[in-house]
């Protein structure tokens, strides 16, 4: 009798430094086995657009919403798998609970973007929070300030993500770790090209197949960003 041979998941996308799959993170975990998490995961926002009038959310376009972003539940699952012993970074906002376990938070000051947030206020958030959770960190000691120009919607060199990262903002960050770099939502692929970027392997998994043909496109285009100033 012939016994079938498990070969695991087959990827969406993979090259000689990223591969990347197409599932829900939580249940489809070969990014466990890398070094270092860096993600922007859903966190709570329920994010919608840049906001309507009176800074009431814009739902006009279901192609705007961000899967599974009613609540952290999946962002702490993640982090639960994870664990505590390697390093990890994820994106988040004020007004969200932070993380369990996060050692400091990182400002990612994207000025002079201003328009996200309630337009009813003369005010607007220029500026992200990155908590650092786990160990292993690498480089000289630096502020907790990085400054990267966010990419603006009017930008055609954008990608058709809600809430895509500038590559030269995760290059900063991936230059911390070592090893392998898992984004297990990695939307619009910034994580993985900027890992790419620095000859660095990468494992993402992004749950949404128009994402994932967003990425594999970038990744075959091989985009370049240099945008961020540490």
């Amino acid at each position: 009798m012939t016994i079938p041979i498990s070969t695991g998941p087959v990827p969406y996308y993979t090259d000689d430094l990223v591969t990347l799959y197409h599932g829900d993170a939580i249940h489809l975990q070969p990014w466990l086995e890398a070094d270092a998490l860096i993600t922007d995961p859903p966190y709570g926002m329920d994010y919608t657009g840049f906001g309507g009038r009176n800074g009431e959310p814009r739902r006009e376009s279901g192609r705007l919403r961000v899967a599974g972003d009613m609540s952290p539940v999946d962002r702490d699952a993640a982090l639960i798998l994870w664990g505590d012993d390697k390093p990890a970074l994820v994106f988040g906002r004020w007004n969200v609970p932070r993380p369990d376990r996060t050692r400091m938070r990182l400002i990612w000051d994207k000025s002079p973007c201003g328009f996200m947030g309630d337009l009813s206020l003369p005010w607007g958030a220029a500026e992200e929070e990155i908590y650092v959770l786990g160990s292993g960190f690498i480089g000289k000691r630096e502020g907790n300030v990085i400054r990267a120009q966010t990419l603006m919607s009017n930008d055609k060199a954008r990608p058709d993500h809600p809430t895509p990262k500038p590559i030269g903002l995760m290059e900063v960050l991936i230059a911390k770790t070592v090893g392998v770099i898992a984004d297990p939502f990695a939307g619009s692929g910034a994580t993985l090209i900027a890992a790419r970027n620095l000859g660095r392997k990468s494992i993402g998994v992004e749950m949404e197949e128009k994402y994932c043909e967003l990425i594999a496109k970038r990744l075959q285009q091989q985009t370049f960003d240099f945008g961020a100033i540490a």
